[in-house]
């Protein structure tokens, strides 16, 4: 990766044992790592949680691209649905798809100094009327000893893929310090409490790859994200291939939040247009951990990167109608 900057102004402070940056007026211009035009509009995380790490916040990123790369075409197209989860039974969420991660990690907190508990309980993950409810709720919650503010829900599914389509409609919670994601992860990572972890977990992450279909709450509101994390050259899985979408009002809309992963290129869509395509020109373990299995995951984080939680918040969910897995089976 060859970085230039230009920076106006630069500072940084120490709080709380964390590095905070902020810059202005500055721009970066990057070659040769990924085919992308992005932006971020203050503030953005441009570090991933998943490390007990320091955070960085940039402000005002721009990210030019510099290949000719064409990431407004899928180079394959998948349909054949393959697995889904329609959410047509009220009630709990369907057992046979679907596993609770809820084992906090070595240290009591969950990565990036997220503030809740996950838990198994119909109040944090429902299905009613044909939608799956995934709520984050203000409340004193003991679980493994730790009581934590928040409480919420970690879905890992209990099917995983190699190549193929996800989409996933979805209406995103409200209020400040809500962190909704759509990803994946490696079905080799190993991470206790995974649902994949007893018997596959042989890697650490990121060399387990992660790919992040929609993230909220990492920029200003409607600012939503797709990322890939990968031991890339010096980056440790920093988040540094990726690119931001404004929505109107993801609270209140459903959107369909869409993945298309080849053994080329990794193409994100909102509502069927392709707004990124990741395409490292060289494949390696560095930057291309994506030929074996992911699985998904659905969860709302609150707090951490996705910075002060609004004190009003009392209770808020991501509404999804559907998952969707598509692969080319003949």
């Amino acid at each position: 990766m060859k970085l230039n900057a230009i920076f106006a102004t630069f500072f940084v402070l120490f709080i709380g044992g964390l590095f905070i940056l902020e810059f202005s007026s500055h721009i970066f211009s990057e070659t040769n790592l990924v085919s992308a035009i992005d932006s971020y509009n203050s503030p953005a995380v441009y570090k991933d949680y998943r490390e007990a790490k320091p955070i960085v916040f940039l402000s005002d990123i721009k990210i030019n691209e510099t290949d000719s790369i064409n990431n407004t075409v899928l180079d394959v197209v998948y349909s054949d649905l393959v697995w889904s989860d329609e959410f047509d039974l009220n009630g709990a969420v369907n057992a046979e798809k679907w596993f609770h991660q809820t084992q906090i990690p070595s240290g009591g907190s969950w990565f990036n100094d997220e503030e809740q508990h996950y838990t198994d309980r119909l109040e944090n993950s429902y299905v009613k009327d044909g939608f799956l409810c995934i709520s984050a709720i203000k409340e004193l919650y003991t679980n493994q000893d730790i009581t934590k503010t928040y409480t919420s829900a970690r879905l890992n599914s209990k099917f995983a893929f190699t190549y193929g389509r996800v989409d996933v409609r979805a209406k995103l919670p409200f209020g400040a310090g809500t962190w909704p994601a759509i990803w994946t992860l490696g079905k080799n990572i190993n991470e206790d409490g995974g649902y994949w972890d007893n018997e596959f977990g042989t890697v650490g992450w990121p060399a387990c790859g992660e790919i992040d279909i929609m993230e909220h709450g990492l920029g200003a509101l409607n600012h939503v994200s797709s990322a890939l994390h990968s031991p890339c050259n010096q980056c440790f899985g920093d988040t540094v291939n990726l690119k931001a979408y404004e929505l109107n009002d993801v609270a209140n809309e459903f959107h369909v939040y869409s993945m298309n992963w080849s053994p080329n290129q990794i193409t994100f869509l909102i509502d069927d247009e392709i707004f990124y395509t990741y395409k490292p020109e060289i494949k390696d373990s560095g930057t291309w951990p994506y030929f074996e299995d992911q699985y998904l995951l659905l969860n709302i984080a609150m707090g951490g990167a996705a910075g002060p939680i609004d004190l009003d918040f009392t209770q808020s969910s991501m509404v999804i109608d559907y998952v969707r897995v598509y692969q080319n089976t003949k």
